[in-house]
Parts: C-alpha cells; structure tokens; sequence
C-alpha cells in the first residue's frame, strides 16, 4: 500500500494573527522523500520543500483553514497518499491597550502608574513586554515595580534608545515621576507561544511642576448683591484635580460654594472682600501644585458706619500730586486703619496717622486698591486709586453711581489743571461721546453703564477705570439680602408672627370672658 504521511502543527491548536505556525509531514522512513503542501483544495500545490517541515505566517485570518502534504520520491516522481486534513484555526489576535494614571501629561515628583490591559475571553496568564522609545534605561531603578522581573536592554548609559522589558505584572508603578521617565511606551502580551497585538502607543510627558492657576468671572470689581466666580486651573493638565481656597491666606472651608476648579460668592457680600488663591491636588499619595497668583476681589457697598473719604476726591492722580485718605467711622474710627493691595503686596498705608493716610508725592507705585480695615480684620469700603506719570488723567467719583443719577466724568490735563479741552470719551474701548469741553455726562445711569471708561485728548490719554453702578438702597432690598444671606432670618420671623397672633387671640378671649362674667 502507498504510505500515508502524518501532518502536525506547532502549536497545536488556536493560532493568533502575527505568529507563525510550523507545519511538519512525518514520513517512515524518513529519508529520500520531497514533500508537498496544500491549501484549502487538493487542486493547487503551494509549496515543495525538500524538509519535512512548513513555516506559515498568520499574517490575517485568511491564512488559516485546511492544509495537506504528501511526499514524493524518484524519476518519475512516485507519490504518497494525501495526509489527513489539518484544520488551522486562527483567531484575531487580541488588541492591548495602555493606560495612564493619572494623566498622560503629568508633573516631576507625581506618582505614576502605566496598566497593560489584554483584551481576551480565554484565561490570563499573559507575560507582558514593555517597550519605551525615547528613555534612557530607566528600570534599574530598585524604587519602580517589575525591576526584579524585567529586564532591560543596553547599558546604563545609554540615553534615547529602546528600553525593552519582560514583566509578569501588568501594572508599572513611577513612585516619584522625573523627566528621564518622558517617552512613548507600548506594550504587548505573549502566553506560550503566542503573541497579542501592539498596543498603541502612550506618550508619557513629565513636566516640571504644576502651577495652579486662578481667575475671575465676570469681573473683580463688584456691588453687594453680585454673583461672581472664581476658576482654578492648573496649567496645562485638567485631569483628576481636586481645589482648595484661601482668602488672605486663610483655608475657605465652605465646600458647598465650591465646584470642580470654580469657587462662586452668590450674593457677595462686603466680609467676601479679599485677595484670593488657590491649589490643586491630586493622586495617592497627594501631589500638590505650587499655589496660584492672587486674585483680589473687591465688593462695595453702603457701609452703615465706616467710610474711606479720599481727598482730592477722584479715582486718578496724578504722579508727584499729594494725596490723602482717611477711615472715618461714626462710632470709633480709632479703630481702623487704612491698608491697600498694590501689585507688590498687601500693606499698611506707609505714612499713617491714627486712621488717615498721607501721601506728599504720589509714584506709579502707589497704585491699588485702598480699604479700611479694623482691628479684628473687617474690611470697608475698598477703592481703586490709580497714578498716572502721563499728562491726562479721567476724573471721576472714587465710589460707586446710584442707579438712576447722573454720571459726570472730565478729562483733565496736567499743566493747565482745567477740564475745559476737546476730549473724546470710550467705554470698554469704544468711542461714546466727543465732547468740546472735556466733561461728559450720562442722566438716568442703569446697570449697562458699567464698564472701564478712558478719555483722550491731543495732549495725551488717560488711563482705564472701572466705573460701578450700584442700585438703589430700599427696604424691600434690604429685607431681601438678608433673607438671601440668612435662610434662617425667615423662619424667625414666621415664629415671631405665629406668637404674636396667639397672643392676640388669648387676650381676646380674655376680654370676652370677662365681658360675659
């Protein structure tokens, strides 16, 4: 009888895409023979090899199905019988992915951890290999994770080239992430002899360290009663972060007006004045970022008691002028003090004595925002004194515009100390009157007039300033920002009616009694 060859596969059983399978064709005997290979039909050979074996590259899923051989020996060619069919089933091989926590941009000193993740119905029992182009060897590390397990390719002091690692784990752990540790990794899975699919790849940038940053929403300057928010971000990264603020460097613990990087005063009220900060955190342990820049926020209002009297009495001056301010209080003004926030820093006013501030000759350097402040820390009536070294300056009130008044403003020059030249008038940067006289006014002023005004002249321009407009001081006002500011104060108030009503009818039936006796 013709002999019958036997065909096998290495491995046996389920092939992965990107592996490649050994086909071999056992014959006895075994010398002397040429051997046939066929795929999918009997009709077509595919290969004739002098050995007993085939490499086949699973390249896709079309590369699996039904393979034979036979073998052939002598002139003319005497052939063996067809082996039996060998099935090769071949399975996509399975997609890994990559994953950073807490971000694929993250900050020196953050802890990092990389997760090689297999997806794949069959059991888990995957070695896992870790490539990282653009590091140096960074693994011999003994502080990171796998350093054990893995190991790496080249010396030491090879920088920018392939570090390659074999890990049993899935997971890398960066306990104090530095810039050596920047670089795009992979990662791909074997079991046995199989093999998945490369991940994509994940660009790990570190970064010096973070700086939170803050700002303002929809401006500084405010009136009792406004809404205002204030956005924490850190710069560059928006993942995982948690904030914290601080008003004149003391923790603002009042989580609920807090939400993600936002912090909101709704209303704001006059004890919300103060220059504000803030940071982030993130991960475990907890990394921090270095604190914000400040963001001062300044919230005017009738103050029942205490007032900042500035003369002259203007919000711009001009430099080398004198100037002066004074807390005057209707019950105590020994008790206040004048202070001011510059671009510097939060300070006493230099030349102070008792509650008034003198300065002989104003500098640039003068201007900020001026406040009273009490002993205990209370801050009143804060205004913006701004000094100009140029040749104009606006003039206009230091406090805020009642709705419904009249707004003046005047372009005043330095030399000849009068208003009265040709001046062209801007709000917001945009031109709103051209006046000859250098005076400009605005009858019935509402809440739209709000806004940086400026003037200019042939002379010169003056600088920018916010002009507020506050409204009108009524009872129901007032009854209203209380009861919005203290939910409580109702229900007090519901108490207080409920017994004077039963008092009432208790006196009442009293009187009947009495009456019918």
């Amino acid at each position: 009888l013709k002999p019958k060859p036997e065909l096998t596969s290495d491995p046996a059983g389920a092939a992965l895409t990107g592996m490649t399978v050994t086909l071999t064709c056992r014959m006895d005997p075994s010398t002397g023979w040429d051997f046939y290979w066929y795929k999918h039909t009997l009709n077509s050979e595919t290969k004739n090899t002098k050995t007993n074996s085939h490499r086949v590259n699973i390249d896709s899923v079309s590369d699996g199905g039904l393979y034979w051989c036979r073998a052939g020996r002598g002139k003319p060619v005497y052939y063996t019988q067809y082996s039996d069919a060998l099935w090769v089933n071949v399975t996509v091989s399975p997609k890994v992915v990559v994953t950073v926590r807490p971000d694929e941009r993250v900050f020196r000193g953050e802890t990092v951890t990389l997760r090689c993740d297999i997806k794949w119905g069959g059991d888990t029992e995957w070695t896992y290999r870790w490539e990282i182009e653009g590091t140096s060897n960074w693994y011999r590390n003994s502080a990171d994770r796998c350093t054990q397990e893995c190991s790496t390719s080249g010396t030491d002091n090879q920088k920018h080239r392939n570090a390659v690692s074999w890990c049993s784990t899935q997971e890398v752990n960066i306990s104090s992430v530095d810039h050596i540790h920047s670089g795009k990794y992979t990662c791909t899975g074997q079991k046995n002899t199989q093999c998945s699919q490369r991940s994509d790849a994940v660009t790990l940038n570190v970064s010096a360290e973070a700086q939170a940053a803050v700002r303002v929403s929809p401006q500084p300057w405010l009136t009792e009663g406004d809404s205002v928010t204030l956005i924490c971000e850190v710069t560059g990264s928006s993942t995982g972060w948690t904030f914290s603020w601080f008003r004149d460097d003391d923790h603002l613990s009042d989580s609920s007006r807090g939400a993600g990087g936002s912090y909101t005063l709704s209303p704001a009220a006059l004890q919300h004045t103060g220059v504000y900060t803030c940071r982030a955190e993130r991960g475990r342990p907890a990394y921090y970022t270095k604190y914000s820049n400040t963001q001062p926020l300044w919230i005017t209002g009738v103050s029942r008691s205490v007032s900042l009297v500035v003369s002259p009495s203007r919000s711009q001056h001009f430099s080398s002028d004198s100037l002066s301010l004074s807390c005057e209080d209707q019950s105590n003004s020994a008790g206040w003090t004048v202070r001011r926030y510059t671009d510097r820093n939060t300070e006493d006013c230099s030349k102070q004595t008792g509650s008034t501030c003198r300065i002989v000759s104003l500098s640039t350097s003068d201007t900020g925002v001026y406040w009273c402040q009490s002993e205990s820390g209370e801050k009143r009536h804060p205004l913006n004194i701004t000094v100009h070294d140029g040749d104009v300056i606006l003039v206009s009130s230091v406090d805020p515009v009642i709705e419904g008044d009249t707004l003046t403003l005047h372009c005043l020059h330095r030399s000849t100390n009068s208003p009265n030249l040709r001046a062209d008038f801007y709000k917001d940067g945009s031109l709103i009157q051209n006046q000859m006289t250098g005076e400009m006014n605005i009858t019935t002023v509402s809440k739209s007039h709000e806004g940086f005004y400026y003037c200019k002249t042939e002379r010169g321009q003056s600088l920018h300033s916010w002009i507020s407009v506050r409204g009108q001081i009524s009872v129901f006002n007032i009854v209203s920002f209380l009861l919005a500011a203290c939910p409580y104060l109702l229900s007090t108030v519901v108490l207080l009616f409920k017994c004077y009503r039963a008092r009432v009818t208790s006196a009442e039936g009293q009187i009947k009694y009495a009456v019918t006796e």
